[in-house]
């Protein structure tokens, strides 16, 4: 009964605190703490032994590392090597040395000052990639590049964790024969899972796969996992080395997708609860006992890694913006501290109260890096520096202006220099102008909602300016600019969706073609052709829905900020959609009758 209590209170504690928190853009691992902290001993003390829970949570990590080494092909690696070996090795390094270099000053021992240089130069994985997802920023430069400095972290945290038995066992001062035997264990257990991982797993799920079912594949699964950890565990190494060895081996099998997604739910669930165990055995009283040192900490930490981060940054050359950027994103600790620092503490490498007190200090950067991403995004944009002057053009009138220049204007610009149709190129992405100018291609770099920009490309004297930049803001405020100062300019507009269409409508813009509309027409008749079709019932199919859809739009666009008109319009629209093909109405007559 008291196992059952305590999982009612972990699920409902992360029902309500999870989504709440990722409503507020705070991210799901600070709801997880969160909830921790409340029902823990600082707060409603809901929970009694916090200790097995961590213990047993622990599952939720090497489940973790496992999925880690899923995704580490060497492919991948080799196609990102100079991102992530270069600056992510670069940022981890120089940010570890830092951090260490500040430990020693304040009175720790050479070993502790390094471990914990290590554990807090680690940045939040999930943390991070959600946030720059959910602000449409992961391919961004500033964003890439995060990301690549991420999948170092992931990669060097594995034996920052392996080595900490170790540096415990050292410790304790092995005899000489203790340590030879002990080392040969070690690689005979390595040994043994490189081969039989190599050799044996793909058999082994082949063969289950074929008889087992889907609950027996999960169970083997899980086997593998758990069964690699021990190995580890039993010579003294992690356990989550075990698991991450295991994810790599199996990287590049036919069973890499079904083990991710079998594994994913587990992982998530007990990583979930290592984080609300972490929370439980956060020292909230510290804050009040320390106050001044704990902030001191805090704003010591943040201060360090933006540092770092911005200098790294540009020495690889992001702009400043780009490198004030990476700095904003990065600066806080991540959940890897949690573990590394509970690792050192069960191997004796590591003091309880010191690893309490990080613990809390990476907790607190962690609540504090939303807060920071907001500034930056709201406040220190207003104060910038003044736009990069744009490219200086050629004194030339082309009758065509592209204004983005990523896929879609791209593909424009291609065909018009087949037709030798000269034209102007715009793109506010620096590294998106240096890549495009690698293949010859003729490309100004500037923003191209700035007029003077507009004038310099010779806006007045063009026919045609394509609208195809990606992000909606942008897109919008662009054609307003160009409606209002040259209203003789016709403008051809990529839109992402039907509301970017609607927005760029109530401009007055009257060509525009919805991103990826046209190849699904085309996709959907190939797929009724699959099923049976003939060629032309296919095709005019596409026809009456493409002449329908393109009705309701304009239709819609008089209602498109009442959301409640909007969704009474679009059930009208199916139901009428419905109709047209019961009664094989020919496009030519949805046309003639407004549908």
């Amino acid at each position: 009964m008291n196992l059952l209590y305590e999982t009612v209170i972990f699920l409902g504690a992360a029902m309500l605190a999870v989504p709440l928190f990722r409503q507020f853009g705070f991210g799901s691992v600070l709801g997880y703490l969160a909830a921790g902290v409340l029902i823990g001993p600082w707060c409603f003390g809901l929970i009694g032994d916090v200790e097995s829970i961590l213990h047993f949570a622990e599952l939720g990590v090497i489940l973790l590392l496992f999925i880690i080494g899923l995704e580490l092909q060497p492919s991948r690696l080799w196609v990102l090597r100079k991102s992530i070996f270069g600056l992510g090795a670069a940022q981890v390094v120089v940010t570890a040395l830092a951090l260490a270099l500040c430990a020693y000053g304040l009175g720790l021992s050479s070993t502790t000052s390094v471990i914990v240089g290590l554990g807090l130069a680690m940045s939040s994985t999930a943390f991070v990639l959600q946030m720059l997802a959910e602000k449409k920023q992961l391919t961004t430069v500033h964003g890439r590049s995060a990301f690549a400095i991420l999948l170092f972290q992931d990669v060097a945290f594995i034996p920052l964790l392996a080595v900490m038995p170790l540096v415990g066992v050292s410790e304790m001062a092995l005899p000489e024969t203790g340590e030879f035997v002990q080392a040969v264990k070690v690689a005979l257990v390595l040994v043994a899972i490189c081969l039989g991982g190599h050799f044996v797993l793909r058999h082994v799920f082949r063969f289950v796969a074929r008889w087992g079912g889907q609950e027996i594949f999960t169970a083997t699964a899980l086997l593998v996992v758990i069964g690699a950890a021990l190995l580890m565990d039993l010579v003294g190494l992690s356990m989550a080395l075990g698991s991450f060895l295991a994810g790599v081996l199996l990287a590049d099998s036919e069973y890499r997708h079904e083990l991710e997604a079998n594994i994913e739910p587990f992982k998530g669930l007990l990583l979930g609860l290592f984080f609300i165990a972490v929370g439980m055995s956060a020292n909230i009283g510290l804050i009040g006992d320390a106050p001044l040192q704990v902030l001191g900490l805090v704003v010591g930490l943040l201060s360090v890694k933006f540092v770092v981060l911005f200098t790294v940054g540009k020495l690889f050359g992001h702009s400043n913006a780009s490198a004030r950027n990476l700095a904003f994103v990065l600066p806080q600790g991540g959940e890897f501290a949690f573990v590394l620092f509970s690792a050192a503490v069960i191997h004796q490498v590591l003091a309880r109260d010191l690893a309490e007190l990080l613990i809390l200090v990476v907790t607190l950067t962690m609540a504090a890096t939303p807060l920071l991403f907001l500034f930056n995004e709201s406040v220190l944009r207003r104060f910038r520096q003044p736009a990069e002057e744009f490219d200086k053009m050629d004194d030339v009138d082309h009758e065509v202006i592209i204004a983005g220049f990523g896929r879609v204007g791209q593909i424009v610009g291609r065909i018009l220099r087949v037709k030798k149709i000269p034209f102007t190129a715009l793109d506010s992405s620096s590294s998106q102008v240096d890549f495009v100018r690698r293949f010859g291609n003729k490309i100004y770099y500037g923003d191209p909602t700035r007029l003077d920009l507009l004038r310099a490309a010779h806006a007045d004297k063009a026919k045609i300016f394509v609208l195809t930049t990606e992000d909606i803001i942008s897109s919008v405020k662009t054609a307003e600019t160009v409606k209002k100062h040259f209203p003789n300019l016709d403008i051809y507009a990529r839109a992402h969706d039907r509301r970017h269409a609607h927005l760029l409508m109530d401009i007055g813009v009257k060509y525009l073609i919805r991103e990826t509309y046209l190849s699904s027409l085309e996709m959907a008749e190939h797929v009724l052709r699959g099923l049976g079709k003939s060629a032309d019932e296919a095709k005019n199919i596409v026809k009456i829905f493409k002449w329908h859809d393109e009705a309701t739009l304009v239709n819609q666009h008089a209602i498109h900020h009442d959301e409640s008109k909007l969704i009474q319009s679009a059930k009208e629209a199916a139901s009428e959609l419905e109709e047209l093909f019961e009664s094989d109405t020919e496009p030519s007559d949805i046309r003639s009758t407004g549908a």
